[in-house]
C-alpha cells in the first residue's frame, strides 16, 4: 500500500473542506423537505429514538427521508424529491423496487392466505430453483440472513461437537452474536460499541484477519472450530478481495481439519449468477443468502450439503425431544415460496446480471477516472455488481486495513452531497448497486455527480 497522506489532510482533503462540504448539504437537504421535517416533528415520537429501526439514523442527513413511492431504481420522497437509488435497500432490492414478477406473486399469494406453517406446492418448485441456482443442497427458509446464519451455525456445532466459529475480523453475517468480534492485540474480543453484551465471545468465535491462511490453521489446529463462516468477499467496512488461492486454501484447511466451510452470500450475491461461489467455482458445505433472494420479500436460505445433512440426521436421530433452538413461526410462510419462485425463475436470470454487470463496469470506470483526474489517493474496488470506491490507496488487504482506510466524516459528506445531487448510495460504506432497470443515464448521472463533489474537495 501507499505511504498514508500527512496528518493535516484526511484521504487527501483539507478537514475544512470536508466540514463546509457536510453543512452545505445539511441546510440544502433540509431546505427542500419542508413536508418531511413537519411531519418527523408531528408524528416520530412514538418511536424510539424517533425511528422504526436504529440505523435508520445512520444516514448523513440532519433529518430521515420519508419515502412516499419506489419503483424500478428510483426513489421519491414526500415533498417530491426524486433519486436514483444506488444503494436499493444495501442488497434487498438489489434486482430493483418491486420487481414484475415478484409484485405479482405477493397479489396472487395475498388472497389465499400469508401463513399457515404448512408448506405449498410453490415450497417445492422453490427447492428445486434453489438446487438449480445454487448447487446440490438440502435447505431451509429464515426470515433474515442473520437467522440463517444463526440456525446454520447450531448445525455446524451439533454435527461436530466442536463449540467455536472462526470468523474474519471486519466481517459481515447480520447481528449474530459470534460475528460481532474483532481483533485486539491478536486477541479475540467483543467489537466496541456492542450494547448489553455480556458473555465472553471468545468462548464461542476466534478471530483471524482475511487473507491469512496461517492465522485460520493455527485456529483450526486447537481443534475448537465447528465451522469457518466468511464471506467470498469482505462487504462490511470497505471491500477487501480475496488474495488468489485464499478460498482454496480455506476450502482444504477445513478439509484437513475436520471444520465445515460456512459461505454467507448475503451481499456476495451480487457477484453473477449463482453468487461468488457458482461465478469462482467454491465449494461450501453449508451455504447461505438472503435480502434480494425473495425479491425484496424478508427472506433468507440455507442449505447444507448432503452428507452435512446426513450428519444432523444422526445426530437428530440421537437428540431428546423439545426445542432445538432453531426456527421462527412466521419464517417459511407461502409469501415467501411465491416470491422465491417469481425471483429464481423470473428475475435472477443471466440477462438481467449480464445488464447488471455491464451498468457496473460503466460505473467503476467512471468513478475511477474521476479519482486520476482529481489526483485522489483513492481507489474503486467491484465485484459483479457491486461497487465501492475507498477513500485510501489499495488494494487492501484485511479487516485491519479496511478499517483504517474508513473516513467517516468525508465519506459522510460525499454522500450526503451526492445525494443533494439526486442520487443516494448506500450509508453505511460507500457502496452502490446496478440493477436490472438500472439505465445508463442514471449511471452517468451518478459519475458526473461523483466528479462534481470531488472538485468541490479538491480543486
Amino acid at each position: 500500500m501507499a505511504q498514508d497522506m500527512p496528518t493535516s489532510l484526511v484521504a487527501g482533503v483539507a478537514p475544512g473542506r470536508i466540514a463546509a462540504m457536510a453543512s452545505d448539504a445539511a441546510m440544502a437537504y433540509a431546505a427542500r423537505r419542508p413536508r418531511t421535517n413537519a411531519a418527523l416533528t408531528a408524528g416520530a415520537a412514538a418511536w424510539l429514538d424517533g425511528v422504526p429501526l436504529h440505523w435508520m439514523k445512520d444516514w448523513p442527513q440532519p433529518f430521515p427521508m420519508l419515502v412516499a413511492r419506489a419503483e424500478g431504481s428510483m426513489l421519491e420522497d414526500i415533498d417530491g424529491n426524486t433519486l436514483d437509488d444506488f444503494c436499493l435497500g444495501d442488497t434487498g432490492s438489489m434486482f430493483g423496487h418491486s420487481p414484475a414478477p415478484v409484485a405479482r406473486a405477493i397479489a396472487a399469494q395475498a388472497g389465499q392466505g400469508l401463513t399457515y406453517m404448512l408448506p405449498t406446492p410453490a415450497a417445492l418448485e422453490a427447492g428445486r430453483l434453489l438446487n438449480e441456482r445454487f448447487g446440490d443442497f438440502r435447505w431451509q427458509v429464515a426470515t433474515t440472513a442473520t437467522d440463517a446464519n444463526r440456525f446454520a451455525l447450531r448445525v455446524a456445532r451439533a454435527v461436530t461437537g466442536r463449540p467455536k466459529v472462526l470468523v474474519f475480523n471486519g466481517c459481515y453475517h447480520g447481528t449474530v452474536d459470534e460475528a460481532m468480534v474483532t481483533l485486539q492485540d491478536g486477541r479475540t474480543v467483543a467489537r466496541p460499541g456492542l450494547l448489553g453484551q455480556v458473555a465472553d465471545l471468545d468462548l464461542t468465535a476466534t478471530c483471524c484477519e482475511f487473507n491469512d491462511l496461517a492465522a485460520v490453521e493455527a485456529a483450526l489446529k486447537t481443534g475448537e472450530i465447528a465451522a469457518i463462516l466468511t464471506e467470498p468477499v469482505m462487504t462490511n467496512s470497505c471491500m477487501v478481495l480475496p488474495d488468489p488461492g485464499f478460498h482454496d486454501g480455506l476450502r482444504a484447511l477445513a478439509t484437513r481439519y475436520g471444520a465445515l466451510l460456512m459461505i454467507d452470500e448475503t451481499h456476495t450475491i451480487s457477484s453473477g449468477l449463482g453468487g461468488y461461489s457458482a461465478v469462482h467455482g467454491l465449494n461450501p458445505d453449508i451455504f447461505v443468502v438472503g435480502k434480494c433472494v425473495a425479491g425484496g420479500l424478508p427472506t433468507a436460505v440455507w442449505g447444507l450439503r448432503p452428507a452435512v445433512a446426513a450428519r444432523l440426521a444422526e445426530v437428530n436421530a440421537r437428540r431428546p425431544a423439545g426445542h432445538s433452538g432453531m426456527g421462527t413461526t412466521l419464517s417459511a410462510n407461502p409469501l415467501q415460496f411465491a416470491c422465491l419462485v417469481a425471483t429464481l425463475s423470473e428475475v435472477m436470470t443471466p440477462e438481467n446480471y449480464a445488464h447488471m454487470e455491464a451498468g457496473a463496469a460503466r460505473l467503476e470506470a467512471g468513478l475511477a477516472a474521476a479519482i486520476a483526474r482529481h489526483g485522489a489517493p483513492w481507489h474503486v474496488v467491484r465485484v459483479g455488481a457491486r461497487v465501492e470506491f475507498i477513500c485510501a490507496p489499495g488494494p487492501l488487504k484485511n479487516g485491519a486495513e479496511a478499517a483504517h482506510a474508513h473516513q467517516p466524516a468525508l465519506e459522510a459528506a460525499i454522500h450526503a452531497d451526492l445525494l443533494n445531487q439526486g442520487c443516494l448510495i448506500a450509508p453505511f460504506h460507500n457502496m452502490m448497486l446496478v440493477s436490472p432497470v438500472t439505465s445508463e443515464a442514471q449511471i452517468d448521472r451518478l459519475i458526473a455527480a461523483f466528479d462534481a463533489t470531488l472538485t468541490r474537495l479538491f480543486a
